[in-house]
């Protein structure tokens, strides 16, 4: 079994029917707004490590967790923060991964050239003058594999861990019958 590594869980949720970006930015200290750089408010938490975007929507979008557990503490602590400001914060948020990042090491070096023809050139980009990992696109489940002739992996796209640990199975089998692993 290839251990995984996960770097950046993306999720998002709504918190409320809108939220007054100018009042949080002066009540929460660590809150950054700047509305003519962009239109959301930036809330870091130091534990766990997260950045999470918030709009006038209501919407938002946490980025920077390592697991599940850590976007739903993210989530949590900022729920309570906006109830003590007034906001009507929905019960119950929903939380939807929107893409899961992670890292691997497939345990043998590639040569790229021959993964690329191996793979099929209908899946795969390849321009190492432009960027030294082959891109593969995987139907099922549907993620993309960068590929580096370390072995090296990252794996982007997947909407749960089980999606990342398939692809990167999936894809190692297939190189490692194809003889591909130097």
């Amino acid at each position: 079994m290839i251990e995984i590594k996960v770097q950046n869980i993306v999720a998002s949720t709504t918190f409320a029917e809108k939220l007054d970006l100018v009042v949080i930015a002066q009540s929460l200290e660590d809150a950054e707004y700047e509305p003519e750089q962009f239109p959301g408010l930036v809330y870091r938490l130091d534990d766990p490590k997260t950045a999470t975007l918030l709009f006038t929507s209501g919407k938002a979008n946490c980025t920077g967790a390592k697991n599940l557990e850590d976007v739903r503490k993210a989530v949590d602590i900022i729920s309570e923060k906006l109830r003590k400001l007034g906001v009507k914060v929905y019960k119950n948020l929903e939380i939807v991964v929107q893409n899961i990042v992670a890292t691997a090491d497939l345990g043998g070096e590639l040569n790229l050239n021959e993964v690329a023809m191996g793979l099929g050139l209908e899946n795969v980009e390849y321009e190492p003058e432009q960027f030294p990992g082959l891109v593969y696109r995987v139907k099922e489940p549907r993620v993309v594999m960068l590929l580096f002739s370390s072995g090296k992996t990252v794996c982007t796209g997947g909407k749960n861990t089980e999606d990342v640990s398939t692809a990167v199975e999936k894809v190692s089998l297939m190189l490692s019958s194809m003889g591909l692993f130097h």
